[in-house]
């Protein structure tokens, strides 16, 4: 049973409220002739082009690991969730911008005003019926984080990238309705076609913010520092470890984390001692937190360690 609480809820919830304004939009545009209805009608069919992209990649994420992919294929969801931000950009941003350009060029003034605006009242209300149900989940996962902090430190891709999405098309019905209202007023239809490449200015900016993110998480992020901690104070009680120095860890996934601990054996430790140390290392691990995939253990002293570091934070300055 899918839950409320759930990130797929979410994609759902968006997806089902962008399928039906879509429709809605593209009879008002092809009613009324209007520019900022135009680019608000590419804007929800691509929101429901990256709802689908995004319910593919999550679906993808869940394959088990085999020999190909021995740490599973939760990368699967942040490359779909670079697509989407892409298709943003590509296909959302870059129309409206054209067809606003268009309009400024030609201005024709909007027709069935009536209908604009009902279809952008509904839609208001659908966009921000979903943006609540992502605003809820989002919040959910925050922990006493910023709403920035929150989106930068989030592993997760989906819900910030449907809130991220509900948002802007909140931002552009609003800017749609001011163009098509002030067209009316003033008399003015050069403002419809103002309005699509506001509306572009809006896509553009949540396309890069979407690719930001999820190029991050593409190439690979570390995992949340708690993760390392846990390891670090399991290792540290084990009777077998004289020194527990460090953790590197890397997100494979939403709830996939594979880590490297560095440690300094007992000198007294047989080979089958180590053996059984290692093995309990990566049991009490995994049962401590279960999106540990796996736990690779690195005998050497703290001195090399710490050197090892050094060697990273040197490369890092220096590139």
């Amino acid at each position: 049973m899918l839950k409320k609480s759930s990130p797929r809820f979410v994609v759902y919830a968006a997806l089902a409220a962008n399928l039906f304004i879509t429709l809605s939009k593209f009879v008002a545009a092809a009613f009324s002739g209007s520019s900022a209805m135009l680019s608000e009608s590419v804007h929800s069919a691509v929101d429901s082009v990256n709802g689908l992209l995004l319910l593919y990649g999550m679906n993808r994420a869940k394959t088990p690991p085999d020999r190909d992919h021995p740490f599973g294929y939760g990368r699967e969801l942040y490359f779909w969730s670079f697509i989407v931000a892409l298709l943003v950009f590509a296909l959302g941003a870059v129309i409206a911008f054209a067809e606003g350009v268009a309009t400024l060029r030609h201005p024709v003034a909007p027709t069935h005003l009536w209908l604009n605006y009902l279809v952008l009242g509904v839609a208001a209300l659908f966009e921000g019926s979903s943006w609540t149900i992502a605003r809820r989940e989002f919040r959910a996962r925050m922990g006493g984080l910023s709403y920035f902090e929150a989106f930068r430190q989030s592993k997760d891709p989906v819900t910030f990238t449907v809130l991220l999405e509900d948002s802007a098309a909140l931002i552009g019905l609003l800017i749609a309705f001011l163009g098509i209202l002030g067209a009316q007023l003033l008399d003015a239809p050069w403002l419809d076609g103002a309005a699509s490449i506001g509306i572009a200015l809006v896509l553009a900016t949540t396309a890069l913010l979407l690719a930001r993110e999820s190029k991050g998480l593409l190439i690979g992020e570390p995992a949340h520092p708690r993760v390392s901690e846990a390891i670090l104070s399991i290792a540290r009680r084990d009777p077998g470890i004289r020194s527990a120095n460090g953790v590197l860890t890397m997100q494979m996934g939403p709830n996939q984390i594979v880590a490297i601990l560095s440690v300094e054996f007992e000198d007294a430790l047989t080979t089958p001692e180590v053996e059984a140390c290692v093995n309990r290392l990566e049991k009490s691990a995994k049962l401590a937190n279960s999106t540990i995939v796996a736990l690779f253990i690195k005998p050497q002293t703290e001195e090399v360690w710490q050197a090892r570091l050094k060697a990273l934070d040197d490369k890092r300055e220096a590139s």
